[in-house]
């Protein structure tokens, strides 16, 4: 049985390293050293896929940059050959990654209402879909306009005023039919980016009894009712207070029947356990990683190899405890970080040249690519085990039945394992501080 192997190790300035025509050998009886096990018939959850967020940050570097860089970012991130991402995560008016703050209306009657503000995140996602036609769509709200607001502020938090309920999520119906006659359909929707949150950007905050009234008797209908199929999520916050929160709407609060799942991010820790814990309770359920990146560190490389293992370890982390997909925040920012007008600059995977005469893919780039390249979207979660807590590991089984299993070592220790896939096995090591994705060829 052939094998192929991928691996990026940056100590040894391998990237995507392919190693093909790998075999796997048979095994008279069950090996007991160091083994790392697959068990394919042991099948979970399916996988929406991996992505990114097209801000108008991002979008904005893309259009002021050449036209053939900005193509090939794009091909880096959707083409089959680049990262296949399948899943983006869009802002509902201004972000912190934005230039600029707006609204898409400041009138109560909305005759005002236009997405103009937009018009460079819809020229980047029409990009990206000629790379990927049936690329999904995520939109969060960052804040509702100023006037709706107790605190008249698009920043600092601040609560959607209950007389205003109703319009708002005219608002977002608007939005959403103004995205469709763009020809983008609007797959997801979380209620609000961060609702635990009073930020010095974009935000507003609610309680789970705000979120869940707001959801079931103004979102859920009104989208019915315009015939809109736009699935929502609850909580798009850190995964601490994920459990919670879902107990509280779903349960306490009656929201169960009208949200498709919870997004989450990774800012606070891993706290994958609670992830594991929402996924038995509600196994029918979604659950979307949103967001989730690093502080700007001007590419010290000192933080780029950490930067990495954290996205590997994040991904590995979600999809063991039941996720069904990963999207990173910025697709693209410059040089410093950005633009955006909080100056509250990051990290991204893919990060454009000082003078704007190419572009950066950091360690982080590479990493992810060992998880999005290879699994596919409607890839199904497998069972495995691993013998040791110093190789972290994930399998899956595309819908070509191939199998896909990534490991993980954050170590500074080399690991010798067995690989173990049915009757077979391939004994190898890992070195410290790398990540390799095994592909085992469909034999089914």
């Amino acid at each position: 049985m052939k094998l192929t192997k991928i691996e990026t190790n940056i100590k040894r300035n391998l990237y995507l390293n392919i190693t093909s025509n790998l075999n796997l050998m048979p095994c008279s009886k069950p090996i007991e050293n160091q083994v790392i096990n697959i068990y394919p018939h042991l099948q979970s959850q399916s996988i929406i896929g991996f992505g990114a967020a097209i801000t108008q940050s991002s979008a904005y570097v893309l259009n002021n940059i050449d036209k053939n860089i900005a193509d090939k970012i794009i091909d880096e991130y959707f083409s089959k050959d680049g990262l296949n991402n399948s899943i983006c995560r869009l802002p509902i008016g201004s972000s912190d990654f934005s230039t600029k703050s707006y609204s898409y209306s400041y009138k109560e009657d909305l005759t005002d209402f236009s997405i103009e503000n937009d018009k460079l995140i819809i020229q980047t996602i029409k990009m990206a879909k000629k790379r990927f036609s049936d690329l999904k769509f995520l939109a969060s709200p960052w804040s509702p306009p100023a006037f709706m607001k107790n605190n008249n502020n698009l920043y600092h938090g601040g609560k959607l005023l209950e007389k205003y309920y109703s319009l708002w999520a005219k608002y977002l119906v608007r939005y959403v039919i103004e995205y469709k006659k763009e020809n983008i359909n609007i797959d997801y929707m979380t209620i609000q980016n961060e609702p635990n949150a009073s930020q010095s950007w974009e935000s507003c905050t609610y309680t789970s009894q705000e979120e869940a009234n707001l959801l079931k008797n103004y979102l859920f209908p009104i989208f019915k009712e315009n015939g809109l199929n736009t699935k929502f999520l609850i909580w798009d916050h850190n995964k601490e207070g994920l459990l919670n929160r879902a107990i509280s709407e779903f349960i306490d609060n009656s929201a169960l029947d009208y949200a498709a799942g919870a997004a989450f991010h990774w800012y606070t820790g891993s706290n994958f356990e609670n992830i594991r814990l929402f996924h038995n309770l509600f196994p029918n359920k979604l659950l979307i990683h949103t967001e989730g990146c690093t502080g700007y560190s001007n590419f010290k490389a000192k933080d780029e190899l950490f930067n990495a293992e954290l996205y590997a370890s994040e991904i590995i982390g979600d999809f063991n405890a039941g996720a069904n997909a990963f999207i990173d925040w910025n697709l693209v920012l410059d040089y410093k970080g950005g633009p955006n007008h909080k100056n509250n600059n990051c990290n991204s995977p893919i990060m454009i040249n000082k003078g704007n005469n190419g572009y950066i893919k950091t360690p982080s780039f590479y990493y992810l690519s060992q998880f999005c390249k290879y699994i596919k979207q409607d890839a199904k979660k497998i069972a495995s085990s691993t013998y040791t807590d110093d190789i972290n590991v994930i399998s899956f089984k595309n819908t070509n039945n191939s199998i896909i299993i990534v490991l993980l070592n954050k170590t500074d220790n080399n690991k010798e394992f067995n690989l173990c896939y049915k009757n077979y096995f391939f004994h190898d090591n890992l070195d410290s501080h790398a990540i390799v994705t095994f592909i085992i060829n469909g034999d089914e």
